[in-house]
C-alpha cells in the first residue's frame, strides 16, 4: 500500500471533484478496493452505500415533487440510481484510475466495467457517510446527482428526452431537434452547450453540461418545464 504522502497526492484530484476531503483516508481506500485485490475490499461499503443512496435520492424526490405518487417516486428513483447512471458519475470522477484491482481483473478491463464502477461509487458514498456523517454525504450526493435528478419527471420515471418525445408523438407533432451550440474546455474537462427545440410549439431551451447526452437531457427538461408553465 502507498505511504500516506503518496496516497494524499494520488487522491487529491478525486477529493477535489467530490468536493469532500476525507479525514480517514483508510475508509476511502477501502471504498476503492475491489475484492480481487485483497480481503479488505469494498463490498460491505457497497451494501451500505446502496441503502444510503436510496434514502437520499428518495428524500430529494419527495421534496422536489410534493404531488407525485408513491409509484411515481419509486419509478423515478429506480431510473436515477440504475447502474448506468452510477457508472457514468464514477467515470466523471475518474474512479477507474483510482481503483485497487487484482492483476487479472485489471487486465480484463475492470477499470471500465460498469458494475465495478457503479459498486465503487456506492462504496464511496458510504465512506463519506462514515467519515463525515449524513449531512456531508447528502451535500456530496446532491452535487453528484444533480444533473440526473434534473432529467427525470413524475409519471413513468422516464428521462426528459423520452418524456418530450412521447408528448410530441402523442400529438402527431415532429420530434424535438437537438443542436450543439458550443463546446468549450479541454479534452478531459469539456463542456457542451446543447439546444433542444420543439419547433411546432415554438419552444426551445439550451443547457450546458460535461457531456452532450447530459446537456440534451437538461435542455429537454427545460422545454418540458416551459410546456408545463404554458398549460
Amino acid at each position: 500500500m502507498l505511504c500516506q504522502l503518496q496516497v494524499s497526492e494520488r487522491l487529491a484530484a478525486l477529493q477535489g471533484l467530490l468536493g469532500y476531503e476525507f479525514r480517514q483516508i483508510s475508509v476511502c481506500l477501502q471504498a476503492l478496493t475491489h475484492r480481487s485485490y485483497n480481503n479488505q475490499h469494498n463490498e460491505r461499503l457497497e451494501f451500505l452505500g446502496d441503502a444510503i443512496l436510496d434514502l437520499l435520492i428518495s428524500e430529494s424526490l419527495y421534496k422536489k415533487y410534493p404531488s407525485a405518487t408513491e409509484g411515481e417516486l419509486s419509478h423515478m428513483r429506480a431510473s436515477i440510481v440504475c447502474g448506468e447512471n452510477l457508472a457514468m458519475i464514477a467515470r466523471q470522477l475518474e474512479l477507474g484510475s483510482h481503483l485497487y484491482l487484482g492483476a487479472g481483473e485489471a487486465r480484463s478491463g475492470g477499470r471500465e466495467r460498469q458494475s465495478t464502477l457503479a459498486n465503487a461509487l456506492e462504496a464511496l458514498i458510504a465512506a463519506i457517510y462514515l467519515d463525515g456523517g449524513l449531512e456531508a454525504c447528502r451535500a456530496t450526493t446532491e452535487k453528484l446527482f444533480a444533473p440526473v435528478l434534473a432529467s427525470v419527471v413524475p409519471g413513468t420515471g422516464k428521462d426528459a428526452k423520452t418524456q418530450l418525445q412521447e408528448y410530441l408523438q402523442a400529438r402527431q407533432l415532429p420530434l424535438p431537434t437537438y443542436r450543439l451550440l458550443a463546446r468549450t474546455g479541454s479534452e478531459h474537462e469539456a463542456r457542451f452547450t446543447m439546444q433542444c427545440a420543439a419547433e411546432e410549439l415554438g419552444l426551445a431551451a439550451e443547457a450546458t453540461a460535461s457531456s452532450r447526452k447530459k446537456a440534451e437531457q437538461l435542455a429537454a427538461e427545460k422545454v418540458l418545464e416551459l410546456l408545463e408553465s404554458s398549460h
